[in-house]
């Protein structure tokens, strides 16, 4: 039998595509450039495994969390960019349910230390990071 897309049977959900449901990503995706822009005209905190950006939501409502990753042509080829955003993900879906602000939006850039260093380490540099960052944004 040919895998036929339209066939209700083999339409498979998306995961994080849907904020809130049980088992699914708290986080929703950052989903236009110009989101990606004006978080980098926000606050920053470099780490050795990542750059975490932030921005407040410019929506006065508080939205679900939204998060954007990136890796550039330094971090490798294809394969090791969607290696390192892979390792970013499982990180906020981790840690940035609890620690991060709601009212704000982040970007986590890859780095090439992102494929190497250990997970453990990334997430207490991604806690201690959530934490800098609320500092200076209520200074």
């Amino acid at each position: 039998m040919a895998w036929d897309t339209e066939q209700a049977s083999h339409k498979l959900p998306c995961p994080g595509k849907t904020s809130g449901r049980a088992g699914g990503r708290i986080w929703n995706r950052l989903p236009k450039r110009t989101d990606f822009l004006r978080i980098a005209a926000g606050t920053r905190r470099v780490t050795p495994g990542f750059i975490l950006q932030a921005a407040p939501h410019p929506d006065n409502t508080l939205p679900p969390l939204r998060v954007g990753f990136t890796a550039s042509r330094k971090v490798g080829n294809a394969v090791a960019r969607n290696r390192a955003k892979r390792r970013l993900r499982a990180l906020a879906d981790k840690v940035m349910p609890e620690a991060a602000d709601p009212g704000h939006d982040y970007v986590f850039i890859g780095r090439t230390e992102t494929l190497k260093r250990d997970f453990a380490a990334m997430e207490q540099d991604l806690r201690h990071a959530l934490k800098k960052l609320a500092g200076k944004a209520g200074a």
